[in-house]
């Protein structure tokens, strides 16, 4: 879509605090029928950043691995739900710097209040793989599934990366910080069958707790979660790019992308498709995103023209 410079979106006293204009924006992202009972996801979206932040701009600043060059971001944990097979973001938070996963995760958690739902599980993003995160869930009895890092050459969780059959086991996370958590760990392997010109057993590793899937299963399962990385490169497609590293204008940036894609999602389901014997038909290949992006820039442009011809000024 059009990129603005920075100079012509300067925030408005309106938008000047991040979190009201957060509050006002998940309003909007909730307003999706769902079912008492989902599965639902948790993410961490990273924008990468660049350059030397203000004295303003340093607390909206998050560390992580390197990527695209760098390794500070903004950062932007969403709650994802799926319903019937649709998937729709439901909430966004600005991760600031100091935030810790525990209170992101309240944060995320917290967004689900208003729909008065409840969690049938909930699948994580590998970055929440931590003692604080999974001590707080335990505490919470929250069914979860979680990918767990693979660390060490020969001890930690790579010693657990034996045999050729898939196995449970408990397994004690230690954190110098944290102390330690005991935990459920399922240890599944695959076969590559030459994906990616690799062959010979894949390993994954799952932290779960309170959820009963077989293990020959659990990977396809979380497989589902998946469909938040399609989400986030759909996002992209519609967000406004810029220059500007105001966090609140980012913020309603990245927010609108996602209320697009939910837009595209439910015009699909309500306009572009058909009840038949065993399901509903999407005919999605009619209406991709980018045509609703196209329709969209076509009804902008009935309302703003756009400058079609340059006149000089007269002689004098």
């Amino acid at each position: 879509m059009t990129t603005y410079p920075s100079s012509s979106l300067s925030p408005t006293p309106a938008l000047s605090d991040e979190a009201t204009l957060e509050a006002a924006l998940d309003c909007l992202l909730e307003h999706v029928p769902l079912e008492l009972e989902s599965t639902y996801f948790g993410d961490l979206h990273l924008i990468p950043y660049y350059g030397k932040p203000t004295e303003a701009e340093a607390p909206y600043i998050y560390r992580s691995q390197a990527k695209a060059g760098t390794t500070t971001f903004f950062a932007y944990a969403t709650v994802y739900v799926i319903c019937r097979n649709k998937r729709v973001t439901l909430g966004i938070h600005a991760v600031h710097r100091q935030e810790t996963l525990v209170a992101t995760m309240t944060y995320v958690l917290a967004m689900l209040s208003p729909l008065h739902v409840r969690v049938k599980q909930l699948y994580l993003d590998r970055g929440f793989y931590s003692v604080p995160v999974i001590r707080w869930l335990q505490a919470l009895n929250l069914p979860f599934l979680m990918p767990a890092v693979i660390r060490g050459k020969t001890g930690v969780t790579r010693q657990l990366l034996v045999g050729r059959t898939s196995y449970a086991t408990c397994y004690t996370l230690s954190s110098p910080l944290y102390g330690t958590v005991s935990c459920q760990m399922r240890v599944v392997c695959t076969d590559y069958k030459g994906f990616k010109g690799k062959h010979g057993i894949q390993y994954s590793l799952y932290v779960v707790h309170r959820v009963k899937v077989a293990l020959h299963q659990l990977h396809h399962h979380y497989k589902e979660r998946f469909g938040i990385e399609t989400s986030c490169r759909m996002k992209n497609h519609c967000r406004i790019r810029t220059t500007t590293k105001n966090p609140v204008t980012r913020l309603l940036f990245v927010t609108l992308a996602f209320i697009l894609v939910n837009l595209w999602v439910y015009l699909l389901w309500h306009f572009v498709s058909q009840t038949q014997r065993g399901g509903r038909v999407v005919y999605r290949a009619l209406f991709s995103l980018k045509t609703m992006l196209e329709f969209l820039c076509h009804a902008v442009e009935r309302h703003f023209p756009p400058i079609t011809a340059i006149y000089l000024p007269a002689p004098s």
